[in-house]
C-alpha cells in the first residue's frame, strides 16, 4: 500500500505528529476525475496505529519518504530502520481511508472505483461514517484506539 501511494500520489501534502499522512487529490485537471463535471477533492489519509509515538530521533516530516525509500531499495517490512530504531512497517500505520475532504458527498461505490483506479488497489470496505464520532472516541483514548477499528466497526454495524 506505501508504495502505490507513492507511485501513484507522490508524497503527502501533509504528515502529521501523530503519524497520519494525508494526500488530497482532484483539484487539478489531470488529477481524478471524481464526479464528472464537478470537481471534487478526495483525502486519502493513512492512519497511525493505535497509540502510535513517533520513532526516535525521526521527524514526523521525514518519515514519510525514510520508509519509501527503505521499501523501494528493498528493506524488508518486519524492520525499517527510522531514526535511531527499527519498527515494523505495521506498527506505524494502521490502514488508508479515502472521502470527500471539504463536505462533498459521494456514493460509497463511486468513491471505491474512483480509489480503485487512483492506486489500482481496491478498498477491503466501503460506506458512510461519522467522522466526528471517531474523532471524538480516538481524542478520549488519547489515540490508544485503532482509527481504522472504529471506522471498520461501524461500517460492519451499518451494513447489518
Amino acid at each position: 500500500m506505501v508504495l502505490a501511494l507513492d507511485e501513484h500520489l507522490g508524497p503527502p501534502v501533509d504528515s502529521y505528529v501523530n503519524g497520519s499522512q494525508t494526500w488530497l487529490v482532484g483539484d487539478e485537471p489531470n488529477d481524478l476525475n471524481v464526479t464528472g463535471d464537478t470537481a471534487m477533492i478526495l483525502e486519502f489519509r493513512l492512519h497511525p496505529v493505535s497509540g502510535y509515538r513517533p520513532p526516535a530521533g525521526c521527524s514526523h516530516y521525514d518519515l514519510w519518504e525514510t520508509v519509501v525509500t527503505q521499501l523501494s531499495l528493498g528493506a524488508g517490512a518486519p524492520e525499517l530502520r527510522l531514526g535511531n530504531e527499527a519498527r515494523p512497517l505495521n506498527g506505524l500505520w494502521d490502514g488508508l481511508e479515502a472521502f470527500p475532504a471539504y463536505g462533498d458527498e459521494i456514493e460509497p461505490a463511486r468513491l471505491a472505483a474512483v480509489v480503485t483506479a487512483a492506486l489500482a488497489i481496491a478498498p477491503d470496505q466501503t460506506g458512510l461514517v461519522d467522522h466526528e464520532a471517531i474523532g471524538d472516541a480516538w481524542e478520549r483514548a488519547n489515540g490508544k484506539v485503532s482509527i481504522v477499528g472504529l471506522l471498520i466497526e461501524q461500517l460492519t454495524s451499518r451494513a447489518g
